[in-house]
């Protein structure tokens, strides 16, 4: 996905709708492993909206790390707030949340 492709007002539409999420993939003191990264890909398939923790043990910064696994995953960084960030892929063929 080409980065920064969403609007200011798409962006905070969606923060907004990820203040009340809980956090889908916890990422921990393995760090970015295969495996998260691949449960990341399959959670926003199905959501297309998730929300990542990077746990206090992870040896890396939640920001580094957050932004690997959104290159990893061709998801669009919607935000970062301290531990946690918002990752969004829309869905090629249903699209569930309608962007303004």
């Amino acid at each position: 996905m080409i980065k920064d492709t969403l609007t200011g007002k798409q962006k905070r539409f969606l923060r907004a709708m990820g203040a009340t999420m809980d956090p889908v993939v916890q990422i921990g003191k393995a760090g970015l492993a295969p495996a998260i990264v691949i449960s990341a890909i399959e959670a926003v398939k199905a959501r297309e909206l998730i929300k990542v923790k990077v746990l206090q043990n992870c040896f890396e910064a939640p920001t580094t790390v957050l932004q690997m696994l959104a290159e990893r995953t061709d998801t669009e960084l919607v935000q970062i707030i301290g531990r946690n960030g918002l990752l969004y892929k829309p869905s090629k063929d249903k699209p569930k949340i309608e962007l303004p």
